[in-house]
């Protein structure tokens, strides 16, 4: 399977936008310079995910983006989908004419990997991925010594 980078960039910039949620407007500028991901291919997945209800945008001097629903209820199968990027396995795009008009032998082994694959990005919010985020960067952190001989992190 190979997301484009389509997919993954929508992700990618949403879920900058949560991890700034409470501070305000983010703008496209900002997550481009953040993301290092072009001004002009974020405007237009957020075209795609403004039509979609996942962002909301504020005009105007100190604009910019917010989620346009809770970052525990956005999942990455509804970024995705947004951006009109689903991956489909089947040849035939779910159609069902893979061999010569007729479905091929496998068609149900594809078609139940993609349903698997829907299912699972479907089960991962922005805030999963924010709630991950933190927890590896509290790992990272290295532990000292306190007086009393208790660790606390730095």
């Amino acid at each position: 399977m190979r997301l484009s980078t389509k997919g993954r960039y929508a992700v990618t910039a949403m879920l900058d936008l949560a991890l700034h949620a409470g501070n305000g407007p983010v703008t496209l500028a900002d997550i481009s310079v953040n993301q290092g991901i072009s001004l002009s291919y974020l405007e237009q997945l957020f075209a795609a995910l403004r039509n979609k209800q996942l962002v909301r945008g504020v005009r105007g001097p100190g604009g910019g983006y917010y989620l346009g629903r809770p970052a525990a209820e956005v999942s990455i199968a509804d970024i995705i989908c947004a951006v009109d990027e689903w991956v489909e396995f089947t040849r035939c795009g779910g159609r069902e004419n893979c061999r010569d008009g007729q479905r091929c032998l496998t068609h149900h082994l594809w078609d139940q990997l993609s349903d698997e694959i829907f299912h699972f990005l479907s089960g991962i919010t922005l805030e999963d991925l924010v709630e991950r985020g933190r927890a590896d960067k509290q790992k990272s952190r290295p532990d000292f010594l306190t007086a009393n001989g208790n660790r606390r992190a730095a």
